[in-house]
């Protein structure tokens, strides 16, 4: 049977989705939904403009990555086919720039609230009051819904000096930074700015740290001024952070440092929220697939660390194989022409 045409091989578009998301509340239709912007999700999304079909991204988080941005953008990864190693932020650009070849619909920041299923197709409505239909829904969910945890203090300054995430280093070029935490993280993202800022101020309410000892080592040897053990009290400014207040957990004492960003690296926090209430099988909060990747919902596929089944390996090499199989298990669902076998790339590209 006829195959459809692939999404031309041309990358264009940023490298980051465009700011401007659609409004809340719109309404799509698309062939395939996808449910987060990890990188299971953005392959599972370019897959299914190579095999021809519209698709929607769906994520709570403001910037695709999932746990590859938040956690470790500056580590290196060694099991990525075709790269002898490689910094999870890099492994991201790589698939956002792959993704946008499928010209996908980006709903970032907006979580998957509702669905309702039928014989013809699936409806997502988001806590923002979108609403995506579809033909198949493929869930990328990752450990579920992952927000950070808000640094209270700061949070007026959300998009004006306070961030969680830094997938772009050299947006911080120059300025003065406090970074706050005591993970791997916050120890990471505090080293590799260290060449990079004005200074760099590390902030943990502990003496102990709990990233891995050679970054400890690292940390002890840089220029990274570490203030333990201290939290942030208060943070000044106007529209934009001018300072931040740091206050001893022990003695009380107060100091305030020169501060124009401050990245918050307090870890997330992570559940499955309203799909719980979808109908899924579950088991220790993982969605139970076939060999197809198929839920026991229709038309809903799980791929990824939130999917299970018997022999589960969880390395990203193998949800990219599994997102293939489920869009290639949807293919015939958006079009009862295709076959589920995709054929040969080579063959595909004109």
């Amino acid at each position: 049977m006829a195959q459809p045409d692939p999404v031309e091989p041309e990358t264009t578009g940023p490298a980051f989705p465009p700011r401007a998301d659609p409004a809340a509340g719109d309404r799509h239709e698309v062939d395939v939904v996808v449910i987060g912007a990890g990188p299971v999700g953005l392959y599972a999304a370019y897959y299914a403009g190579f095999r021809g079909m519209s698709v929607a991204i769906i994520d709570s988080l403001p910037e695709p990555g999932g746990q590859c941005s938040a956690l470790y953008p500056e580590k290196e990864l060694f099991d990525i086919a075709g790269f002898p190693a490689i910094k999870g932020q890099a492994l991201v650009d790589g698939l956002v720039a792959q993704a946008q070849k499928a010209h996908p619909l980006w709903l970032l920041g907006e979580r998957a609230e509702k669905l309702e299923t039928s014989d013809t197709g699936v409806e997502i409505a988001t806590d923002r009051g979108t609403i995506v239909s579809a033909k198949g829904l493929v869930i990328a969910g990752g450990i579920g819904n992952f927000e950070p945890r808000v640094l209270e203090p700061a949070s007026r300054f959300l998009g004006n000096g306070l961030r969680y995430f830094v997938p772009r280093l050299s947006e911080l070029a120059g300025r003065d930074v406090v970074v706050v935490g005591g993970g791997d993280s916050a120890v990471d993202w505090a080293l590799s700015l260290e060449d990079i800022a004005a200074s760099v101020t590390l902030v943990h309410r502990r003496d102990q740290f709990r990233a891995h000892e050679q970054s400890i080592l690292a940390l002890r040897g840089s220029t990274v001024k570490v203030l333990t053990p201290y939290e942030v009290g208060s943070v000044g400014g106007d529209h934009h952070i001018g300072s931040v207040t740091v206050v001893n957990t022990i003695d009380g004492s107060v100091h305030e440092l020169a501060a124009t960003e401050v990245v918050a690296a307090l870890g997330f926090i992570a559940d499955l929220g309203p799909l719980q209430n979808w109908g899924l099988e579950l088991q220790q909060r993982r969605i139970m697939v076939d060999r197809s990747m198929r839920t026991n919902v229709q038309r809903v596929f799980a791929v990824g660390d939130i999917a299970d089944f018997e022999g589960k390996i969880r390395i990203i090499a193998v949800g990219f194989a599994e997102a293939a199989t489920a869009i290639n298990h949807i293919a015939p669902l958006v079009n009862s022409t295709w076959t589920f076998s995709p054929g040969h790339s080579s063959d595909l590209v004109k």
